[in-house]
């Protein structure tokens, strides 16, 4: 083989070399933004997670305080009511005590 085939054998093994190692560069690079990507989508996935949880939460809250006043209105409806069957037959009951003492 002639010299000069040689140096252009050498140099293309070279050249090989070098688009290999830019390739492998290039790769590691993309690699690298990859997972800086995957890091900063993970971090707004939390942020938004826990956004949406907080929200949940005070909606929740919110349904609560509106359900336990309801309950407590419905409570004192009820109680209301029942005063107001206990007056009835607390009158009925001296209507009848106050009778038995006057027809003795």
């Amino acid at each position: 083989m002639s010299l000069e085939a040689l140096d252009t054998i050498a140099l293309a093994e070279e050249k090989a070399r070098q688009i290999r190692a830019a390739a492998q560069a290039e790769a590691k690079k993309s690699v690298q933004e990859a997972e800086e990507a995957v890091k900063v989508m993970a971090a707004a996935a939390d942020s938004k997670a826990e956004a949406e949880i907080k929200d949940l939460i005070r909606k929740a809250d919110e349904k609560a305080k509106e359900d336990a006043g309801v309950l407590a209105s419905n409570t004192r409806n009820r109680q209301a009511a029942m005063k107001a069957r206990a007056d009835r037959k607390m009158d009925e009951v001296v209507d009848k005590i106050v009778e038995r003492i006057v027809n003795g």
